[in-house]
């Protein structure tokens, strides 16, 4: 399985900021790379809503505001500390796999380059 944020690409270039950045790197288009190959070789590619991925506390669950500039995770609730992408990536982690588990029972066919979902 392949756990990534389902970022809005489009409104993230309205950013002047990081417009250039987020371009020189395609996002958008290693997305689509990842949903091809998850395709190919089998891999479930799931896209998880991205609000709050980096607030949440991953070990409690509580919501911890921070500025994009702070780096380290440190939840006053539960004293769990840990870098803010870690974080962020568990709980994207977390998220990816209940949405794995709500799709077991689709089951999905490929028919000359078409790929639906059908209910099982």
């Amino acid at each position: 399985m392949v756990a990534i944020e389902n970022l809005k690409v489009r409104n993230m270039i309205k950013n002047h900021c990081l417009a250039k950045s987020i371009s020189d790197v395609a996002w958008y288009r290693f997305r689509e790379w990842l949903q091809y190959f998850g395709i190919v070789y089998g891999v479930p590619v799931i896209a998880v809503n991205p609000s709050y991925t980096s607030q949440n506390c991953s070990t409690c669950g509580q919501i911890v505001v921070k500025t994009l500039s702070t780096r380290t995770h440190t939840c006053p609730h539960c004293g769990y500390i840990a870098d803010r992408d870690e974080n962020a990536a568990l709980n994207i982690l977390k998220l990816s796999l209940k949405e794995l588990a709500n799709t077991v029972g689709r089951t999905v066919f490929q028919v000359s380059g078409e790929i639906p979902l059908c209910n099982a």
